[in-house]
């Protein structure tokens, strides 16, 4: 069996293993309280967890994980497979939820002659779940690849060489495929995003003025590093200079701009619901929050000591209410509850660097396996600016 249909035939058992949980939930969850708490799971982390009883000791609930786990952690947290930009592993690698790796990038054979894949920092799968974009911030490039062939298809930028000309970028993160083929991305050093279409390689369209750092609505942004869809159409922009959030409208028009609470280095800011949105403090120690667009924060996670967060980039919302985030300089990629502020799943070692798996090294981008992908979940309103 080659490697593709391997990848496919693990897909097909962790879908079918989820939907047979999902079937047994539902038998189970037949009393008046439990349809409450699955109407509240849409009203974003604070309120889902909140609905949820205490969990139970680690050691009563890490039946079903591997070894490929940290002990503790619970499966049943994650909807489906977990795709890891293990940046300075030079890979990409999509993790079941009991921590077995189903699909790494590149495998034997994935790379053409004299092409690299170095350092990638986030990667996204395509709102049809069938090719992964992948941003190589400090490499300057864009990568598509083609899940079923596993290999590079399109790449925007040049190795190493960072610019400003079309077909340069200077650091991208956080690209993002739409539905119409396009690819938005923010070109922090350049601080401008831009709108690609494949297999052009020159911007469609740009957003802000090259060179001009400065946060200034409508006109310039300060060093954006993400630019997320919003359920309305509208996008989510993150600037790190003076850390600033801002909403877009559908067409590129600034709505409102907002400070995330105590943040001092915003990361990839993403709409949990209408009204609220989820990022993370790329510091030490580290933060991840919930806030509205008016900067009222709803929740917080900032542990101190040996639990601190060391970097965390980027964190997402799953349809639990529980987050997911990737804890970079910390070597992990966690879960957790809102409502009790402990980590619930965890794959890689705190503060251990490795290659071998159950480990990682520096890993800076997380996405959930569609149906539950960022793309898939806003497939119906993602669109570039």
């Amino acid at each position: 069996m080659s490697t593709p249909e391997r990848v496919i035939w693990r897909r097909r058992l962790v879908a079918l293993a989820i939907l047979l949980g999902l079937f047994a939930g539902v038998a189970v969850a037949a009393s008046d309280d439990d349809r409450q708490r699955l109407r509240t799971a849409s009203d974003g982390p604070r309120a889902a967890a909140a609905a949820r009883p205490p969990l139970a000791p680690a050691r009563q609930k890490s039946s079903g994980a591997t070894g490929e786990l940290q002990p503790g952690s619970d499966p049943s947290v994650l909807p489906g497979p977990v795709l890891i930009a293990d940046r300075d592993n030079n890979r990409l690698v999509e993790v079941s939820p009991q921590g077995q790796v189903l699909w790494r990038f590149p495998d034997r054979g994935g790379l053409a002659r004299g092409q690299s894949f170095q350092v990638p920092d986030d990667a996204f799968f395509s709102p049809d779940g069938r090719s992964v974009i992948a941003t190589q911030e400090d490499d300057e490039v864009i990568s598509v690849i083609d899940l079923a062939g596993s290999r590079i298809v399109y790449r925007y930028g040049h190795p190493g060489e960072p610019g400003v000309e079309p077909g340069y970028v200077h650091n991208p993160d956080d690209a993002l495929l739409t539905s119409s083929g396009e690819i938005l991305t923010a070109d922090i050093m350049n601080c401008r995003l831009l709108v690609i279409r494949p297999p052009r390689h020159r911007p469609l369209r740009q957003l802000g003025s090259t060179g001009n750092c400065e946060h200034r609505p409508g006109v310039s942004f300060g060093s954006p590093n993400g630019a997320f869809p919003m359920a309305g159409g509208g996008t989510v922009v993150t600037e790190i200079n003076g850390n600033w959030v801002d909403v877009l409208s559908a067409g590129g028009r600034h709505l409102l701009s907002t400070h995330p609470p105590a943040f001092s280095y915003p990361s990839d800011t993403n709409e949990v619901r209408p009204g609220l949105l989820l990022s993370a403090d790329y510091a030490s120690p580290g933060a991840i929050e919930t806030f509205t667009t008016g900067g009222r924060l709803q929740w917080r996670y900032a542990p101190s000591g040996a639990a601190a967060l060391d970097h965390p980039s980027l964190a997402l919302p799953l349809p639990n209410g529980d987050v997911l985030a990737n804890d970079d300089r910390n070597h992990r990629v966690i879960v957790v509850d809102p409502h009790t502020n402990r980590v619930v799943w965890q794959y890689g070692h705190t503060g251990v660097p490795g290659s071998r798996e159950g480990y990682l090294n520096n890993p800076d981008g997380v996405d959930l396996a569609p149906p539950y992908s960022l793309a898939t979940r806003f497939a119906a309103t993602l669109r570039a600016p």
